[in-house]
């Protein structure tokens, strides 16, 4: 499994923080009153320990026991105030939070589930996972606890500083004298942690990445015993994520009590010289009020010094989350939507010109590929495992573009097709059938408004499921679980039929739709499929030639490459490679 590297560079990437805000933009005026707050909140905690000097100096020294009580009654209503604003800048930040990373997780899913197969092909499963949930969530932290705490700590930072030299500069300046001790401890953390949060988000994308592969693919491992050996795997990968939180604990652990100890000597330092300054007063103009609102302003600057070191780190953990949020957003591995073609009916005249396609140029999968189907023509695709047959079916459906040629349904391009219309025309029935854990009838409509139960029921009568359905518990409301779980392969395969022909479409598409279902529901689903072909181009990939010999039209390829076109007679006596995967087919029958 490739291991996502970890990402470098400055933290504040403000051209990312820039689109990250345009989220914000439909939330506007619930921004402007979080900032609103988080001035206020700024300006009022520095103004408590201004009306504690006076009342020291002014009313407690001269026993004015009135002027105490109107200041006390000023500091309850501060506090309310405060705690009112408090409450409010918390839970708008919170709620700012949610509804972005609403509307970004909408918007990244929408983009994902409109990219391409290629994409899918290279990127994994558990990354995706880790972009929608993890990476999306720890963006709420941005606005709760990133720029609008981060803002107000630099406010209050600022205030302070102000009201500190205001009252007495040389009090201030010994107050900061710890200061750079304390600003060179907090750029190293930084840049510690800043490695140690990379860390600890890739050790998570690449945790998510194992444990669904595996668990995706558990049968793979049980089947070959790899149990112990996978596990060992997930144990180092399990033990980097481990590591990787341990050092930012350890960071933490450092810090904290360096932090404090830097804060405590400052104010030993004030606290020394400003009892001098009580005992001189006459020369340093320091009293015991100002002595006190200086201990309160030295603790209430240091500690969102010491704050914001955190919430840096929140806020880039938060940049780094957008970052990879923004790459994804920014793939351009999806399909152009740019045709508008919708007709209300399809003939189902398909026809390839000179086709050519590669997954990974120059390695062509398909090579000048020419074929021309006919309205309600039934034609089969034969070859050895990796000829280009599932390609040709992918390319049908635009899950891939090719690279040189055309496709054309009806005589017109294929991209000239609006992509909705184009594949709702085209009923695809799989080998491998993909369930969803949901009803029956949600498998089978996909969530369609438009499909009814009577459209549902009629399409199951066709395929001769209605009779298995019905015997299941809630018929249609029947939960299928994980992939099917509660189903056989057969009827698994029946729910797929009923999920092709509920919608009717033009040109039917068979991946060997019966080559992993039992003898006597193989016999009842050929019946269906005959019904199903009437009527409808039909393109079947057929690994088993015994089910294509009555095909209107049977096209051989070998690596890319059409080899013979004809029917099953023709092919035969031709002697060709049609022939000789008969004979492989039906050697011991030779």
């Amino acid at each position: 499994m490739e291991k996502e590297k970890v990402s470098s560079g400055n933290i504040i990437d403000w051209s990312v923080l820039s689109r990250l805000m345009k989220f914000v933009r439909p939330y506007k005026g619930r921004f402007i009153l979080v900032i609103l707050l988080t001035v206020v909140l700024g300006v009022l905690a520095p103004t408590r320990p201004i009306l504690i000097q006076h009342t020291l100096d002014h009313d407690v020294a001269f026993g004015n026991y009135d002027a105490m009580v109107r200041m006390m009654i000023v500091l309850m209503v501060l506090l309310v105030i405060n705690s009112i604003a408090q409450y409010f800048h918390t839970y708008i930040s919170g709620w700012l939070g949610q509804q972005v990373i609403r509307d970004i997780r909408m918007k990244l899913y929408e983009h994902i589930i409109s990219l391409r197969l290629k994409f899918f092909d290279k990127t994994p499963i558990g990354r995706l996972v880790t972009r929608t949930i993890s990476d999306v969530e720890t963006l709420a932290d941005v606005f709760s606890e990133g720029l609008a705490a981060m803002a107000g700590d630099l406010l209050q930072i600022i205030f302070i500083l102000g009201f500190m030299f205001y009252q007495d500069w040389r009090l201030a300046l010994l107050s900061l004298s710890t200061l750079p001790l304390l600003l060179i401890s907090t750029y190293v953390f930084k840049e510690k942690i800043k490695v140690a949060f990379n860390e600890v988000r890739n050790a998570v994308a690449n945790l998510n990445t194992f444990v669904q592969e595996h668990i995706t693919g558990m049968n793979i491992v049980q089947i070959f015993g790899s149990e112990k050996r996978e596990f060992e795997k997930f144990r180092e990968i399990n033990e980097e994520h481990k590591q990787s939180n341990l050092r930012s604990v350890l960071y933490y652990s450092i810090y904290y009590p360096v932090a404090e100890i830097i804060a405590a000597a400052g104010i030993g330092l004030l606290v020394w010289y400003g009892a001098k300054g009580i005992i001189h007063y006459e020369e340093t103009g320091v009293t015991i009020g100002k002595l006190i609102a200086f201990i309160m302003y030295i603790q209430m600057f240091f500690r969102p010094i010491r704050m914001i070191a955190d919430r840096y780190n929140t806020l880039q953990m938060g940049i780094v989350s957008s970052a990879r949020i923004m790459n994804l957003l920014d793939e351009e591995e999806h399909v152009q939507q740019n045709g508008n073609h919708k007709p209300e009916h399809l003939h189902g005249d398909v026809k390839f010109e000179s086709v050519w396609f590669a997954y990974n140029e120059p390695e062509y999968i398909l090579k000048n590929i020419s074929l021309h189907i006919q309205p309600g023509e039934t034609v089969a695709l034969v070859g050895a495992t990796g000829a280009g047959k599932s390609s040709i079916i992918n390319l049908l459906n635009r899950f891939y573009e090719i690279n040189k040629g055309s496709i054309k349904i009806d005589g017109i391009d294929l991209k000239q097709y609006e992509l909705g219309t184009l594949r709702k025309n085209i009923g695809v029935v799989l080998q491998d059938v993909f369930l969803f854990s949901d009803t029956i009838f949600n498998n089978i409509t996909l969530g369609n408004a438009e499909v009814t139960e009577e459209m549902v029921w009629h399409a199951a009568d066709l395929v001769g499921a209605r009779k298995f359905i019905e015997r299941l518990p809630g018929k249609l409301s029947y939960n299928v679980m994980e992939r099917g779980a509660t189903l056989s392969v057969g009827q698994r395969q029946l729910i797929s039929f009923i999920r092709a022909m509920v919608f009717n479409p033009k040109i039917l598409v068979l991946d060997e739709a019966t080559s992993s279902v039992d003898s006597e529901t193989e016999e009842m689903i050929q019946s269906a499929i005959v019904k199903m072909m009437s009527g409808r181009t039909s393109i079947v990939i057929a690994h088993r030639l015994s089910t294509i010999q009555k095909a209107d039209k049977i096209i051989v390829l070998d690596h890319g490459e059409i080899k013979e076109v004809g029917r099953h007679d023709q092919l035969l006596l031709q002697d060709g490679y049609y022939a000789q995967l008969h004979k492989m087919q039906y050697k011991e029958f030779v």
